[in-house]
C-alpha cells in the first residue's frame, strides 16, 4: 500500500474536485469574455469561486488575481511591483530563504539594476522583525518573505512584520503563503498584507490553478498583456473548471481544517520521537514555531536520493529540500542559511503530511527507515 508523505511537493487532488474540474471543463467550456449563453454561464461560475475564495479569506472579491500558481503568483507580486513602481525606487527586501520561485526572481532583478537586500536567518531558520526594520530604506519599494519554509516548516512573523510596516506606507509587503494556506491560518488585512499568494495543489486541488491576493488600490505592472482578464493584470482565457476546482478543494480542506490540525500535531509528536531513536538522525526543523505537516531532517554521510529511491521502492514517498529544486546536486540554500555544514545541508530529507496522513504510516516509515540506514551510511572523512 503507498504512503505518500511528500505533501509539501504537491497534494493528491480530492475526487470531488476532479470530479468538479470535470463537470465545468465539458458542460461549462466556453469563453468566460464571450458574449453568448456559454460564455456568461462560464463567466458566472468563474464569478462565484471568486466570490467563494474572497469570503474563505476574508478579502473583497475583486482582490482575488486567478494566476497558475504559486511561481506565476509570486514572480507577478515581485516583478509587478518592481516595474510598476520602478520610478518610486529600486530597493527590494527579501530573506535567505525563500522558495526558488521568489529568490531567483530578486535575483533576476538584480541583473536589472535594482538592489536587494537578502535578510539572514538565525539557527532556527527565523527572521527578526526588527532586521527588517534596519533595512528598510527611503527607495525600498517591497518587502516579500515566505509565511510557512517549503523546506523546515518554519514559520516567519507576518503579523508582527505587518504591523510593523504600517510607519512605512511607501512599501509593499508580498507573502508567499503557499505552505501556510489552511495549515498555518493567516488574516491577510490584521497582517497587512499587500499582496499573497496561494497554489491550489498544495491544499488537493489541481495543479496549474492559484491566485494573487492583491489589496484593493495596489498598483501592479502585468506580466502577461493581451486582454482585460483578471483586473487586466493576467491577460489570456482564464481557467474557469480550474479555478472552481481551486475554490471547491480550499472549502473541503477548512472543512476539515479543526480535526485536521489536531491530526497533524499528533503526527508530528509520533514522528519526531522515533527520529530521536534512529541512530544519526538528526532533525534540522526547529522545535517551536514551525508548521506541524513539514519535518526536515538529515542523515549526514548518506546520498538523500538513495535513502528517497530505497524508501520509494517500498512504495514510500518523501523529498529532499524544494521539488522545484530537488534534482540538483548542491547543498540545501535553506539549511546553509541556518547555519548548518555543507555535510548536513546536502543529507537533508523533507516529509510532509497532509490532513489524511495516518499514524499507522509513520509507524511503516520509521520501521523502514531504521533498516535502510545502517546500509547506506557512509564512513566519515
Amino acid at each position: 500500500m503507498m504512503i505518500y508523505l511528500d505533501n509539501s511537493a504537491t497534494t493528491r487532488p480530492h475526487q470531488e474536485v476532479m470530479n468538479t474540474y470535470m463537470k465545468v471543463a465539458d458542460q461549462y467550456f466556453g469563453n468566460p469574455s464571450s458574449l453568448h449563453t456559454l460564455g456568461m454561464e462560464a463567466e458566472s461560475l468563474l464569478t462565484k469561486a471568486r466570490m467563494m475564495m474572497a469570503e474563505h479569506l476574508g478579502v473583497k472579491t475583486k482582490e482575488i488575481i486567478f494566476t497558475s500558481g504559486g511561481t506565476e503568483g509570486n514572480n507577478l507580486a515581485i516583478k509587478g511591483t518592481a516595474l510598476g513602481r520602478r520610478e518610486r525606487g529600486r530597493h527590494l527586501i527579501t530573506t535567505e530563504v525563500e522558495h526558488a520561485s521568489s529568490y531567483e526572481t530578486f535575483k533576476e532583478l538584480e541583473s536589472y539594476g535594482y538592489r536587494v537586500t537578502y535578510l539572514p536567518v538565525n539557527e532556527d531558520g527565523r527572521i527578526k522583525t526588527a532586521d527588517v526594520e534596519k533595512a528598510i530604506e527611503s527607495d525600498t519599494i517591497l518587502i516579500s518573505i515566505i509565511h510557512v519554509n517549503n523546506e523546515t516548516g518554519v514559520i516567519q512573523p507576518i503579523e508582527e512584520i505587518g504591523d510593523m510596516l504600517r510607519s512605512y506606507k511607501h512599501v509593499r509587503f508580498h507573502v508567499d503563503h503557499v505552505q501556510g494556506a489552511i495549515k498555518v491560518p493567516l488574516s491577510l488585512y490584521e497582517a497587512n498584507v499587500d499582496m499573497c499568494s496561494l497554489s491550489a495543489h498544495k491544499f488537493h486541488g489541481m495543479k496549474g490553478t492559484g491566485l494573487l491576493y492583491v489589496k484593493e488600490g495596489v498598483p501592479l505592472f502585468p506580466l502577461l498583456h493581451g486582454g482585460d482578464q483578471e483586473q487586466k493584470l493576467r491577460a489570456g482565457t482564464e481557467n474557469v473548471a480550474g479555478a472552481v476546482a481551486l475554490a471547491k478543494a480550499y472549502r473541503i480542506e477548512r472543512g476539515h481544517a479543526i480535526e485536521g490540525l489536531a491530526q497533524l500535531k499528533r503526527l508530528r509528536s509520533q514522528f519526531l520521537k522515533g527520529l530521536e531513536a534512529l541512530e544519526g538522525v538528526i532533525v534540522n526543523s526547529p522545535t517551536k514555531g514551525v508548521a506541524d505537516h513539514i519535518i526536515n531532517f538529515s542523515i549526514p554521510y548518506t546520498k538523500p536520493e538513495v535513502v528517497i529511491q530505497s524508501l520509494a521502492a517500498k512504495q514510500i514517498y518523501v523529498s529532499t529540500k524544494s521539488a522545484c529544486s530537488s534534482k540538483l546536486a548542491e547543498p540545501s540554500r535553506v539549511l546553509l542559511a541556518m547555519g548548518f555544514n555543507g555535510e548536513r545541508a546536502s543529507s537533508a530529507i523533507r516529509v510532509s503530511f497532509s490532513f489524511q496522513t495516518k499514524a499507522q504510516e509513520i509507524t511503516t516509515i520509521l520501521k523502514e527507515l531504521k533498516q535502510i540506514i545502517p546500509t547506506i551510511t557512509r564512513v566519515k572523512h
